[in-house]
């Protein structure tokens, strides 16, 4: 994953992911919050989050504003659009995160991978000025541990 020093007067965005399942819950589940500039697209954002969760980032993705339906979602982003897909949402590659998460408290659900369903709660926190000498994205907190992307590996199945 890129980092980079924020330009000139940008703010940095404190977005926490929170690992969830099909029902929205996220009671004990592991969660990152992650320090992104606000002028990062959601493609780095989604990269950011996959990598703090130790995920290797070779899936499709979307963000969407009904949690427990992203089905029904009114508002969302996709890498489908991007890829020249039939999406009737935005894609993530040029949609800034400072206009997705538009306010304080904000949410989304960020579905990475169409086929194991990885379901994160993703909120905005916070928004605060950057770090002298910081490089960004970076985890500014990190609680619990992450499940295997793949489920365990059979060493019969390596063969």
């Amino acid at each position: 994953m890129r980092r980079r020093k924020p330009k000139q007067g940008e703010n940095i965005y404190l977005i926490k992911a929170i690992l969830s399942d099909w029902d929205g819950h996220v009671m004990g589940m592991p969660y990152r919050v992650l320090a992104i500039p606000e002028d990062f697209t959601l493609y780095n954002l989604a990269e950011a989050i996959v990598d703090s969760f130790n995920f290797y980032f070779d899936h499709a993705f979307g963000f969407y504003d009904n949690i427990k339906r992203w089905t029904k979602s009114v508002e969302g982003y996709e890498l489908f659009a991007d890829m020249g897909e039939e999406s009737k949402f935005k894609g993530v590659k040029r949609t800034k995160v400072n206009r997705a998460f538009d306010k304080i408290k904000k949410k989304m659900l960020f579905l990475f991978d169409y086929g194991d369903n990885w379901l994160f709660i993703v909120e905005l926190k916070g928004i605060e000025s950057p770090k002298e000498d910081a490089k960004y994205p970076f985890v500014v907190e990190s609680v619990g541990d992450t499940p295997p992307q793949y489920g365990e590996v059979d060493e019969e199945d390596e063969f």
